[in-house]
């Protein structure tokens, strides 16, 4: 076989290794998409993007234009993931820059279905994100300590925990308990309510409409930053201050997003940068799928 091309980018430090494969030819499994992202034996990240057509898929792109592009995306450990807010907005620019498709408004085949965005010339992209569905009450444990939390739907399941409010006078303190959480090893939630695994969030709001956060990713771990979880945070903060709809500016370790939350939708908005790209050697991908 010859040597597979990649791509490496990041949305905020959330990073991807990107994967051309118009044709669906890759025989893209679960041991080698680990090995792309352990950061010591591979290229190091926290998923993969694989472009693909949708028709050249087969089920997971059924009833989408077989000529759509489709984001094939995978966690670090491995698996099909339904969505990834951060990795639609690389995705985006990798098909902006590579001549793929031109810059302005287009659509991007997700598990959850078409995503429409808009890929600005300074590399600014926003995700139509579709609707966010608020559940029930949950809650997530860090070293012992039990934070109340709510289920948050987003294309993909999430536990928002909301740390306190704007109006408090005890920011600091909150921002401080944020900084100092462990998110080295798993929170842990309840598998009845999560069945599948969930995306953990902890956010503190700082201002009316600015809030910073963290988060713990199912199947990777902390990562710098989470594009569906953050719509997930807002949408917490939002319900915790009685409101519905609205926008808000969230810090993330990885730099700042935008997201606004309507009645039956929501937007995504932040940058996304292409760094490196060259050529996986043909042996080590061979081998790569033997562990």
């Amino acid at each position: 076989m010859t040597d597979v091309r990649f791509i490496k980018g990041h949305g905020t430090q959330n990073d991807f290794i990107v994967l051309p494969d118009a044709d669906g030819d890759l025989d893209l499994t679960e041991q080698r998409v680990r090995a792309l992202c352990d950061r010591r034996r591979g290229l190091g990240a926290d998923g993969v993007l694989r472009v693909v057509r949708a028709g050249a898929l087969g089920e997971p792109a059924a009833g989408l234009d077989p000529d759509l592009w489709f984001m094939d995306y995978r966690n670090a450990d491995g698996p099909a993931v339904e969505m990834c807010g951060n990795g639609v907005r690389v995705f985006a620019h990798y098909l902006v820059e590579s001549g793929l498709v031109s810059p302005g408004e287009f659509a991007i085949g997700t598990r959850s279905g078409p995503k429409p965005v808009r890929v600005d010339v300074d590399g600014i992209v926003t995700v139509d994100m579709g609707a966010v569905r608020v559940g029930a009450p949950s809650t997530a444990a860090v070293g012992g300590r039990a934070f109340d939390g709510v289920a948050v739907d987003v294309g993909n399941p999430h536990l928002a925990c909301v740390l306190g409010s704007a109006e408090d006078d005890q920011a600091e303190s909150r921002a401080t308990l944020l900084a100092d959480l462990d998110l080295t090893v798993p929170p842990a939630y309840d598998p009845t309510v999560f069945p599948d695994g969930v995306n953990v969030e902890f956010i503190v709001p700082v201002e009316e409409n600015l809030a910073e956060m963290r988060v713990h990713e199912r199947g990777v771990g902390e990562t710098r930053s989470c594009g569906t979880g953050t719509v997930a945070a807002v949408a917490a903060v939002l319900r915790a201050t009685g409101r519905t709809i609205g926008r808000m500016l969230v810090d993330t370790p990885g730099g700042r997003l935008t997201v606004t939350i309507g009645g039956d939708d929501s937007q995504l908005t932040g940058p996304a940068v292409l760094v490196a790209e060259g050529r996986l050697d043909a042996l080590w991908w061979q081998q790569a799928n033997l562990h």
